[in-house]
């Protein structure tokens, strides 16, 4: 298969509408595509940095086989793969002449794109994280539960999001992480971030949700301080944003993990969650300057 049958736009209108029906076809493994296309759709091509999302899409026999989209300076993320597709895309964006700072996709895509990439450039590929995508089964209060309450943040929390916010970031490496301020202002307006709190109102954890897309809502980020933890927040503000998100219509609630945290990976089984898919994020830390 020749490169050139991935097409290229910078549009998010114009990827949709060749490949939303893909997408929509598996909502938990297109997860990421789903949610992110969402936000630039209401947000604008901005809503991630100054630069130009990139997507492309791979069709056979006139029916899209996969997509990919890229939010610079973020890494490229890629539906599943073949081998062959991985090589294919791996030149295709190797004569674009844009260096890759790295891919996330499921586990064998990754792999396969990784090893692809450092043929076509001379990049060196790193593991950087291990990922476990969840669904949400029958929800489950943490044992033993803590004391407080949860409740919907609002105004009076912005000053605190975005303290968390650029905590969670710090704490996870997300370099490129949206605005802080504005991430908070467009999840309070949404009413989207789930607060737990101490009986004497002081909140101690937060988990945040994705807009419904497809039928699908992510939970993340879930964050509570480091001094915080250990008493079972984060697993109470997770149950209840799950909860709120059943109620609220979607027929999936899903999230990531990182696998090298085996106590987040138990929390969230112990509250009903279930393993759908392994994924894995590479850097390209010496990619090759192609342009």
């Amino acid at each position: 298969m020749h490169p050139d049958h991935w097409h290229v736009t910078d549009e998010v209108e114009s990827f949709l509408s060749r490949a939303g029906d893909f997408l929509r076809s598996r909502p938990a493994l297109h997860t990421l595509p789903l949610t992110v296309t969402e936000t630039l759709r209401t947000h604008g091509p901005h809503a991630y940095g100054d630069e130009a999302p990139a997507f492309g899409i791979l069709e056979r026999a006139g029916e899209v086989r996969a997509t990919y989209f890229r939010t610079p300076p973020r890494h490229l993320n890629v539906t599943p793969l073949t081998p062959d597709e991985s090589d294919t895309l791996a030149a295709h964006l190797a004569a674009l002449g844009h260096p890759l700072p790295g891919v996330g996709a499921d586990r064998d895509t990754a792999a396969s794109f990784a090893g692809a990439w450092q043929r076509h450039t001379g990049a060196t590929p790193a593991l950087h994280q291990r990922q476990r995508l969840y669904r949400l089964g029958t929800p489950l209060a943490p044992e033993p539960r803590p004391e407080g309450r949860s409740r919907i943040a609002d105004e009076r929390d912005r000053e605190q999001l975005i303290r968390w916010h650029d905590e969670f970031a710090a704490a996870t490496g997300a370099a490129h992480s949206t605005g802080a301020a504005s991430w908070a202002d467009t999840r309070i307006a949404g009413g989207r971030v789930t607060l737990w709190e101490t009986p004497d109102g002081a909140p101690v954890s937060m988990a945040g949700v994705t807009p419904m897309v497809a039928g699908q809502i992510r939970v993340a980020p879930v964050y509570t301080p480091a001094h915080l933890r250990g008493h079972g927040y984060a697993g109470a503000a997770t149950t209840e944003a799950g909860r709120a998100a059943l109620a609220a219509g979607a027929a999936e609630v899903l999230l990531f993990t990182d696998l090298a945290n085996p106590t987040s990976n138990g929390l969230y089984q112990r509250i009903g969650y279930r393993p759908v898919t392994d994924f894995a994020v590479y850097d390209f830390p010496h990619a090759s300057d192609l342009s």
